[in-house]
């Protein structure tokens, strides 16, 4: 991919591994909904790096196709998945 390079995935795998110890360590098992708030914050965490990877991977087909990804940034961040659907669709359509 055009955007990614050894540093910058170095530097996010070093970020993420930062966040979830981060997030480890200010866990409480002690109280009885611990688990909730646990598995709520793993699953944003998680949600949350999933929708960074594929706005990279829109800003690297972006690029790839000479077009601009950041009008798709606004409406991205409201609804990801839809947003992204069309914007492959989008990428897809035949060029004139």
């Amino acid at each position: 991919m055009y955007v990614w390079s050894k540093q910058l995935a170095f530097g996010l795998l070093g970020a993420f591994a930062l966040l979830t110890l981060v997030f480890l360590i200010q866990s409480s098992p002690a109280t009885v909904s611990a688990l909730k708030s646990h598995t709520t914050r793993w699953i944003t965490l998680n949600y949350a790096g999933m929708v960074l990877w594929v706005f990279v991977w829109m800003i690297d087909q972006a690029r790839v196709r000479g077009k601009n990804v950041w009008l798709w940034l606004l409406p991205f961040l409201f609804a990801p998945l839809p947003v992204l659907m069309l914007y492959v669709l989008f990428l897809q359509r035949k060029m004139a």
